[in-house]
């Protein structure tokens, strides 16, 4: 087997990290995590949303380098097929696609309004509109999948690219205390309580580095 390295940075404040790092689990893939230093131009780029090409996540497998969360998961998922990364039916891979893609790409008002801080915890959070729009089109995302295939994942009983992708968000919902209807909330809860979850937000509490730029308005 090929040795595997997964570089990221911050576990605590990097959504992009910690998606690339979901995928690498459920692949089943072998690796060890490399950290990037809070003073790394590339890391500190990525959590100030400050480059429009970030290279972590970065997965070295062997000779090859993939960076990127999709890139990552097209070819864990080439790699790793018995993983089933992506739901089986013709119909589902097509609805996946379609909204990790929506998350990679967009929601631009949540992302900058509500950065990843796991460690942190705001009640009453006010949100400006923009955010709210974004949240609205999740709670869909949620609300649609959940009734298409019957969860508790976004299409079915076990996770797959999407659950991934939309973990980050899960976080920060609870982060900033975002009040959501029964469904959004039971869906955030179980994406909280997957044990892949669990022990990254276990690593991430005990991570030592604080980025002065995220927290100070908040």
């Amino acid at each position: 087997m090929n040795a595997a390295t997964l570089t990221i940075s911050s576990r605590n404040y990097s959504s992009w990290s910690l998606r690339g790092w979901l995928i690498c689990r459920m692949a089943g893939l072998d690796f060890s995590t490399e950290v990037l230093s809070g003073d790394d131009s590339t890391s500190r780029a990525e959590l100030l949303h400050l480059s429009p090409s970030f290279l972590v996540p970065r997965l070295r497998h062997g000779d090859i380098v993939v960076w990127d969360t999709l890139a990552i998961t097209a070819y864990l998922n080439e790699t790793f097929p018995e993983a089933q990364l992506l739901p089986q039916g013709r119909s589902e891979r097509a609805h996946c696609h379609s909204i990790s893609g929506e998350m990679h790409s967009g929601f631009v008002n949540l992302r900058s309004a509500l950065p990843m801080n796991l460690k942190a915890f705001h009640p009453g959070f006010r949100l400006f509109n923009g955010a709210k729009a974004d949240i609205e089109r999740i709670v869909t995302i949620f609300d649609d999948c959940l009734d298409r295939y019957e969860g508790p994942f976004l299409f079915g009983q076990t996770p797959c690219l999407a659950d991934a992708m939309f973990a980050p968000v899960c976080t920060r919902f609870r982060t900033y205390d975002v009040k959501l209807p029964p469904g959004a909330t039971a869906y955030r809860d179980t994406i909280l309580h997957w044990p892949l979850m669990v022990e990254w937000a276990e690593a991430a509490a005990n991570e030592p580095e604080e980025i002065e730029e995220l927290d100070m308005e908040f």
